[in-house]
């Protein structure tokens, strides 16, 4: 078998892989409500496949670094919420999804021009979500209305989170850790979820389940963080399960904080 056509079979099992991922966590959103469904949507059910295809093709230098440059796009993500929940408000799909999508490009750009450290990525995500997660806390409760999925919603899905693998892995032969860190957090599940939901249960429903994400996003920017402390000191394949506990760690004391606090 040539390398080329290797290449090519490898990289369609990754993509279908993460398609599977995706789908399946957002069909578990949608029948969940908007708390869970927001904590299964901040699961690394994109980024975490793509950085697992990462650490098969590069070592585990490249996986710190391209950690290292993930952990601001992680604080541009909260934006891409916020500013898509208060278009929602108002506003259709295309304009909402397009907004918070453009805030996030701008910020990823920007996040290029400077040399990070940890501190900083860290000090940055803490500014951002201190200001963001008190003005998400408004959206945070709406009622879920009953939803029909249509023919198309799978396809669109498996196609979107797909065509994002394909070119994390394929780009990541040449633009370098820095470059494939911030591609492989392009929130592909939220904007999907965006685009599909919002134009059949509304604006205010779906703004709902991305608001309920921002305590999700936190925990994840804690798990990028670790990836690249213990990716150079345990390997890259242990970093990754540890980043991959922190979340679900996370996540999970999320649920049980929010059921204590329902019992009370």
């Amino acid at each position: 078998m040539s390398p080329e056509l290797a290449f090519l079979l490898t990289l369609a099992l990754r993509m279908a892989i993460t398609a599977a991922f995706v789908v399946s966590a957002s069909v578990i959103t949608e029948r969940s409500g908007p708390v869970i469904g927001a904590l299964v949507a901040t699961l690394p059910i994109s980024a975490g496949p793509s950085y697992v295809f990462l650490a098969l093709d590069h070592d585990a230098a490249f996986i710190a670094e391209g950690a290292l440059a993930s952990l601001p796009i992680n604080a541009a993500t909260i934006w891409l919420a916020l500013t898509y929940v208060v278009l929602a408000q108002r506003h259709h799909a295309f304009i909402s999804c397009a907004g918070g999508v453009a805030v996030w490009l701008v910020l990823a750009a920007l996040s290029r021009t400077v040399e990070w450290s940890l501190a900083g990525g860290l000090l940055i995500n803490a500014v951002t979500f201190a200001i963001c997660l008190p003005l998400l806390r408004r959206f945070r409760h709406v009622k879920m209305p009953l939803i029909t999925r249509r023919w198309y919603d799978i396809p669109l899905r498996a196609s979107l989170v797909a065509t994002l693998v394909a070119i994390v892995v394929t780009l990541s032969r040449w633009v370098g850790p820095s470059v494939s860190g911030t591609i492989a957090l392009f929130p592909i599940v939220f904007t999907s979820m965006m685009l599909i939901l919002h134009p059949r249960i509304g604006g205010r429903p779906t703004a709902a389940v991305i608001a309920n994400g921002g305590w999700g996003l936190m925990g994840f920017g804690i798990a990028i963080a670790i990836l690249h402390v213990t990716a150079l000191r345990v390997g890259s394949a242990a970093a990754l399960g540890l980043a991959l506990a922190t979340c679900v760690g996370w996540n999970l004391a999320l649920w049980w904080i929010g059921r204590s606090k329902l019992a009370r």
